[in-house]
């Protein structure tokens, strides 16, 4: 481990000349470029550094130990040692965390589907709370969010609703959140009190830029329609043909997009929701091939794959994958999910390291 970490250094100390050389500096591209991949190793060098310190004041209070002290200061040597031991191990830990391989998506923005699945107007009505909860969560973190596209029903529900999270990190903290989300309460349609089961199904897929993505889409195997946006009637009501149809003819995807008043918008969204969903298929290809090789203790992010459930009655929520209950589910709904994301991370490295080390 030593000598891949003194590697990553020497790399950060000639990657941060290069940033401070005007000649880089004036080519823009390359600046960015150098600079990102200072950045993306910065942490492990920094905590490198900081192992590296603990290792030499624990060989200094060892040499401290052979000379001839007092009983009051060798006590406070042997104190102080003990400390340094237990700090190493914990800094070794991080740093074998920070050396795993990192999901080139991670930095990157999301898409985030939300579709109500077996309840009806329950499942809509529990698909909007999805919604909120992200919506909120994203508020927390400084996150931008992008309304892409909904499929309300007359509850106030959504039968679909796509949108995105825009943010440093913003994939790193959701992908853990693809599958299906379980909801048991009363439902507002039932008249006897009864606890229904309803399932949403959510899907968490990072932004693909043409630029990193092999993704090509032939704009001969699209058909493209147009029709009048609905509403809620009123003032809300389009008069023009706003709205987007996009199909895909290989694949049979169909994507319509009418959030926007301008047809050229709708369109652009539709082509960026195509470019994920094509995305999605080929992940999924991937997923299948790992799975049929090891299942992760965290889970595939596969949308059947129930995760968690929401107990109203109970006023708790547990996630499946990592056996963890929490009983806070008003503020978990109001987008405080941080304790359940980092419990996901810390399960999915530990799994990690323990494959590492078999």
């Amino acid at each position: 481990m030593q000598g891949k970490l003194d590697f990553i250094e020497e790399k950060y100390e000639d990657l941060s000349r290069k940033i401070s050389d005007p000649e880089v500096i004036a080519d823009n591209n390359l600046f960015q470029k150098l600079c990102k991949e200072h950045n993306s190793i910065e942490e492990i060098v920094l905590k490198y550094r900081e192992y590296k310190t603990i290792l030499k004041r624990i060989d200094d209070d060892k040499e401290l130990l052979n000379d001839d002290l007092d009983r009051e200061m060798k006590e406070l040597v042997e104190e102080e040692l003990k400390e340094l031991l237990e700090q190493k191990e914990v800094v070794e830990k991080e740093l074998k965390v920070l050396l795993l391989p990192k999901d080139p998506n991670d930095d990157k923005n999301v898409f985030i589907e939300i579709r109500a699945a077996a309840g009806g107007d329950e499942a809509a009505l529990f698909a909007a709370e999805l919604y909120r909860m992200y919506t909120r969560y994203a508020e927390r973190h400084n996150f931008k969010t992008e309304l892409v596209s909904t499929s309300p029903n007359d509850l106030g529900g959504y039968k679909e609703v796509i949108f995105m999270i825009k943010g440093q990190g913003a994939y790193s903290r959701l992908k853990y959140e693809s599958g299906t989300h379980r909801v048991q309460r009363v439902p507002v349609t039932e008249a006897g009190g009864r606890i229904h089961t309803s399932t949403v199904t959510v899907a968490v897929l990072p932004e693909v830029e043409d630029v990193d993505s092999n993704i090509v889409i032939n704009p001969n195997d699209i058909r493209i329609d147009v029709f009048r946006s609905s509403g809620h009637g009123g003032q809300h009501v389009n008069t023009t043909d706003s709205a987007v149809r996009l199909t895909h003819m290989p694949t049979g995807i169909v994507i319509s997009c009418q959030d926007e008043k301008s047809q050229l918008k709708n369109r652009e969204k539709a082509m960026r929701i195509l470019r994920v969903k094509l995305y999605e298929m080929e992940l999924e290809k991937q997923r299948s091939q790992i799975a049929a090789e090891r299942k992760s203790q965290v889970g595939t992010g596969d949308r059947s794959e129930r995760i968690r459930t929401y107990n109203f009655p109970q006023g708790r929520v547990t996630d499946h994958r990592i056996g963890l209950t929490i009983y806070q589910l008003e503020a978990f709904l109001d987008g405080e999910i941080d304790e359940v994301i980092d419990a996901l991370i810390t399960a999915d490295q530990t799994e990690k390291l323990k494959e590492v080390g078999e």
